[in-house]
């Protein structure tokens, strides 16, 4: 129970940490966000007007404050641009991001975990070479330079996806499904090539190391068949170090669904925030960034728990 309070309490402490950089970043955007809500010509009485309405009038620091308090409450605001609480605006677009996201992940450990195996158990052999030089080759790719090599071959000129969008409007029932299913090829594959590389290094490092290790010998030596010497025995504690990877790598798959969403024009949580800063929409910024860190420091709070339970000697340390 101790280890669970220690993880809550730093992850509060995190989250609140990402809440107050991004209250005050976002005020440093250039602009006046009046304008996103009113006529540029409008009088000096009106502007003074509105911003009494968003509370901007205040001293920054009371800003912070009240932020804070609404925050605690569950109330993100109201959209600038939109007039309806934030929460709505989010809401909306949320479950896109969990499906881009989540498929991105279940890919990225489906094809991770065996290639990792297939490397570990060929070590310093070409496939291994080839999968090594493969994975660091991925690391060092760039969302939108991905993503537009993706879109311009596989959308432009093959022609294969659509290169915008999650569904086709006039889409209905069962279509709609795969419409869905086809918009999300390009982006999620886009993410899977990023995360990959990371996740399969890992996975091959971590077995290697698994199977020399006593119990290892000891199996061989029982006459236990190779392939049940690798999937029953080692990669089972293989697991648990890409276990914390695979929580960790949320934080940088979020990132990048943010600047995959805005290539594709895909309707979640990071076209949202693309399009609140061309419009200085500060209560949706705030609120899809403060979204986004609640939950990676969710995603590693429970990375955090699962480890401890798999691994009693992380409890105790």
């Amino acid at each position: 129970m101790r280890f669970v309070v220690t993880r809550l309490l730093r992850g509060l402490l995190t989250l609140w940490f990402a809440v107050t950089v991004t209250f005050f970043l976002v005020r440093l955007l250039p602009g006046d966000p009046v304008l996103a809500v009113a006529d540029p010509n409008m009088t000096e009485e009106l502007r003074a007007k509105l911003l009494a309405d968003f509370g901007l009038d205040q001293p920054l620091g009371v800003q912070y404050l009240d932020y804070l308090a609404q925050l605690v409450q569950g109330n993100l605001g109201m959209s600038f641009r939109q007039s309806i609480p934030v929460t709505t605006v989010l809401m909306d677009r949320l479950p896109w991001t969990l499906i881009l996201t989540g498929s991105a992940m279940l890919v990225t450990i489906v094809l991770g975990i065996p290639l990792g195996v297939l490397a570990a158990t060929r070590a310093k052999g070409w496939v291994d070479r080839v999968i090594q030089l493969t994975g660091i080759t991925a690391q060092s790719l760039f969302v939108p330079s991905v993503g537009i090599f993706l879109m311009y071959v596989m959308g432009v000129t093959l022609g294969w996806f659509p290169i915008g969008g999650a569904v086709d409007l006039d889409a209905t029932g069962p279509a709609a499904w795969l419409s869905m299913l086809h918009h999300l090829v390009l982006p999620c594959l886009s993410l899977v090539l990023i995360q990959l590389g990371g996740y399969v290094l890992t996975m091959r490092s971590t077995l290697i190391e698994a199977l020399g290790e006593d119990y290892v010998a000891l199996a061989k030596a029982k006459g236990v068949k190779p392939r049940a010497v690798v999937w029953k025995h080692a990669l089972r504690n293989a697991l648990l170090p890409t276990t914390t990877i695979a929580g960790l790598q949320l934080g940088t798959l979020v990132g990048g669904a943010v600047l995959t969403e805005t290539i594709y024009a895909y309707p979640g949580i990071g076209r949202a925030i693309y399009e609140a800063v061309g419009q200085l929409d500060f209560p949706v910024l705030q609120g899809a960034f403060v979204l986004l860190a609640a939950a990676v420091v969710a995603a590693n709070l429970l990375t955090d728990v699962a480890y401890g339970i798999l691994d009693p000697r992380v409890r105790t340390s």
